[in-house]
């Protein structure tokens, strides 16, 4: 759909945006004038790890957490910053849940601007408008005895985008799918009636039948799913504490299932019975991603850890990362399983490097709230959302490869 955020090419040669070139010849990536400022960056820098804090549901002593976490190399480079645009702002609507970016190619990544989910094309430099919220949205199909509903002004909490499925959690409950290449809306409902039961996490996964399923978790401890082609309801699985993340294994046997508690779960995706527990995180988890190779889980959690869990040996995690100053928010494997990107809630995304045993990081400083990250599904590059009122905007990096001499010609 036309939209008033439907941006020309030219609009966007801003001073506001950055390129590689800029940044190589000094800009901060981000446009922040610190030369104009009364301090400097690094100054600024110290001044933000003194003084954040991390919000905690749960407290209790880090001491004993922090002996136990990888001693990392820090200062490598795998991924080189590309560009920087403010023409389009990524925003958040719950502090805790941030993943609400995500990118189909190298070129495309879907992401939320207040009521507006929006597409940005980094080959265009141009960003659209593909659904708004703010309007009242009637789905498409309504089969007899179908959930579907009417829905608006919706709050979008959280978001996954897979191939051509995009799939929208709410404030209240709802529920949105979408394809991506059809202008209306195939299905939408509210998963409950309850005040403030939040849709904290969405997925899309491939069930071990081949079929495409969608998966939802809300505030009222409740994990529902549904059919990915005709949006029927298959099944639901309740828990005792609200479910704030969902991910499923590549195999699409196996969900993690996290929230308010310090255990993580592992359950079959097909009966929801809890096949093992998962003990060390200190407070309740936000984030969670699989290897590809479907052994490895990463957990990520408001102790400020992410831990890494062999699901061949479970009694205790395999390894812990700890991020600077803030909980795990959102957690990315690429798709070759190379590198595990790790978001805090501000500030900070760290890369680490599988084959290194997690041992060598990259860390990309910036600042501001993280909306979100992604890489693209061919692993060249990597997106991550600024949510910030006057530096919000949309980075992206470019895996470093062996012949950056290309760029150099231009």
């Amino acid at each position: 759909m036309d939209s008033d955020f439907d941006f020309e090419l030219s609009q966007s040669k801003t001073n506001n945006d950055t390129s590689a070139l800029e940044a190589r010849n000094g800009k901060d990536i981000q446009g922040i004038p610190w030369e104009s400022m009364n301090y400097t960056r690094g100054r600024y820098r110290e001044n933000r790890l003194l003084h954040y804090k991390n919000f905690e549901s749960l407290f209790r002593s880090r001491e004993e957490l922090y002996k136990d976490c990888l001693q990392v190399e820090k200062g490598k480079n795998f991924y080189d910053f590309q560009f920087n645009t403010r023409l389009v702002k990524s925003t958040i609507a719950h502090f805790q849940l941030r993943n609400l970016v995500w990118a189909t190619s190298k070129h495309d990544v879907y992401f939320m601007n207040n009521y507006s989910l929006m597409h940005w094309s980094s080959l265009q430099q141009r960003g659209k408008e593909v659904l708004n919220v703010a309007k009242p949205i009637v789905p498409t199909m309504k089969q007899h005895g179908s959930l579907s509903q009417s829905v608006s002004r919706v709050q979008i909490s959280t978001m996954v985008v897979k191939d051509d499925l995009i799939v929208a959690g709410g404030f209240q409950g709802e529920l949105i799918c979408k394809r991506i290449n059809e202008p209306e809306v195939a299905f939408c409902t509210k998963l409950t009636s309850a005040e403030n039961d939040i849709t904290n996490s969405v997925d899309i996964y491939n069930a071990p039948s081949g079929s495409l399923r969608v998966m939802a978790a809300n505030n009222d401890c409740t994990v529902r799913l549904f059919d990915a082609t005709n949006f029927a309801f298959l099944n639901s699985f309740t828990f005792d504490w609200s479910v704030n993340n969902i991910s499923t294994s590549p195999d699409g046997k196996l969900v993690a299932v996290l929230g308010d508690s310090p255990e993580c779960l592992l359950a079959d995706t097909g009966s929801g019975k809890v096949i093992h527990g998962l003990e060390g995180h200190l407070d309740y988890s936000f984030s969670s991603a699989w290897h590809p190779n479907g052994q490895i889980l990463a957990t990520g959690n408001q102790d400020t850890t992410c831990r890494l869990w062999d699901i061949r040996n479970l009694s205790q995690s395999l390894k812990v990362l700890k991020g600077n100053m803030g909980a795990i928010r959102a957690l990315r494997f690429t798709s070759d399983g190379r590198f595990l990107a790790m978001a805090e809630p501000a500030d900070f995304v760290h890369l680490f490097d599988t084959e290194a045993g997690y041992t060598q990081c990259q860390e990309i400083d910036l600042f501001g709230e993280i909306a979100g990250i992604s890489f693209s599904p061919d692993t060249e590059a990597l997106f991550v959302g600024v949510a910030d009122r006057t530096y919000g905007s949309l980075l992206e990096f470019n895996r470093k490869r062996n012949h950056s001499y290309v760029d150099s010609i231009f």
